[in-house]
């Protein structure tokens, strides 16, 4: 704790600018999803079809996060905020701008790369902030992740509710995510990375057994969460014929609870411990997929909705923790390795129940979510006798 870099850092209160950088990243981000309705209108095209160009968001993220490691250690934070962030959501008004699904394809998967380094960035430096304190924060980083997302959902709900064009709205939201990250970021000294013995770079950020049981584990919490993002507005207008600011307001009570538990998921951690937690956040994703599927009411998948919203709410940060703590690769591949494939699920998985929300109904493509979580009950059992982390 003698490193002046840290010392500087931990007196510029870097935890609260880390937050920032979460919450604007995920209001940049989600500026298209509560919009969703609007696009497949605009683009006239099916469910298939549009959970087929959702697919073009993970083909970027999932090539870029082959690097991203070696991206993160040759661009400093500031400009992968500054302008990464922006670029997330002046891709997708680029896309609509257009308007033509070649396109639109094309933007979404420029839109992926961004996210790419701008994921493994940001949870990077929460990481090294997290260890520079010697106190959690990895739940609450993503709690404001999730606020931004409830954020932007509300505004799409308004502005689709409204009719604002599209244009104008992504626009919008890019001025004000640039902005916004200018201002926060341009002074921001970065956390010192942690220590590790190993000084070889491997030149893909493939992961290791440890890291792929954790990409399983965290599977069913990052598809019930895409699941939520894409297909809970589109949802509440087929299954139950809501009006547009109400299937707007489904997606932002899911992005609502999901912040909410982060929030105080660090407390709850170490007041509870980790086992019984993970325990918990699987039982509240099972009940609320449950309440969707079998929903014969817009209260009713609501409230389904908000309590897959929480469930799915600690798993990927605490697995991110574990990751970046390990020490037989750098924090950055782990890092990478992990959100490669388990952030691939959260942009990959959703798309693909479009396809069966086409063939037969949204409420099968829910209920698509609950083998992954009974694969995440099993890798819970192998986390918890292998995982230090599981025993603190």
């Amino acid at each position: 704790m003698n490193n002046p870099k840290i010392i500087q850092t931990i007196k510029g209160n870097p935890h609260q600018i880390v937050f920032v950088g979460f919450f604007i990243y995920a209001f940049s981000l989600g500026a298209m999803f509560p919009r969703l309705d609007d696009i497949q209108t605009s683009l006239e095209i099916d469910k298939a079809e549009l959970g087929l160009l959702l697919l073009c968001i993970p083909l970027g993220l999932q090539v870029t996060l082959l690097f991203a490691d070696r991206l993160v250690r040759a661009i400093s934070l500031k400009n992968v905020i500054c302008l990464g962030i922006p670029s997330i959501c002046f891709t997708q008004f680029a896309a609509v701008a257009v308007n033509q699904i070649a396109f639109f394809a094309f933007f979404l998967i420029i839109c992926g790369a961004f996210v790419a380094v701008v994921e493994v960035a940001i949870n990077l430096e929460a990481d090294r902030v997290e260890h520079a304190l010697g106190s959690r924060i990895m739940n609450r980083s993503h709690a404001f992740w999730s606020i931004g997302f409830f954020s932007t959902a509300v505004v799409g709900a308004l502005f689709s509710q409204f009719k604002v064009m599209l244009e104008i709205h992504f626009l919008l939201v890019c001025g004000i995510a640039f902005l916004i990250s200018k201002i926060i970021f341009e002074d921001y000294i970065v956390a010192s990375p942690r220590h590790t013995n190993v000084t070889k770079i491997k030149k893909f950020s493939l992961p290791t057994g440890p890291i792929f049981v954790m990409v399983l584990f965290t599977m069913s919490a990052m598809l019930v969460e895409g699941a939520n993002i894409d297909w809970s507005v589109i949802f509440m207008r087929e299954i139950h014929s809501a009006s547009p600011f109400i299937s707007g307001f489904s997606l932002a009570m899911a992005a609502f609870s999901q912040a909410l538990v982060r929030f105080f998921g660090d407390n709850l951690l170490n007041k509870f411990g980790p086992i019984l937690i993970s325990v918990a956040s699987l039982f509240f994703m099972f009940l609320g997929i449950f309440l969707v599927v079998l929903s014969n009411s817009s209260i009713l998948a609501i409230l389904g909705f908000l309590f897959m919203g929480a469930g799915s709410a600690v798993i990927f940060p605490m697995a991110i923790s574990i990751a970046a703590s390990r020490s037989d690769r750098p924090a950055e591949t782990n890092v990478a390795s992990l959100t490669q494939f388990a952030f691939g699920m959260f942009l990959l998985g959703p798309p693909i129940l479009g396809f069966v929300g086409e063939a037969y109904s949204l409420r099968w493509s829910f209920s698509l979510c609950i083998p992954l979580l009974i694969l995440s009950c099993l890798m819970l059992l192998i986390m918890i006798k292998k995982e230090p982390y599981f025993s603190k």
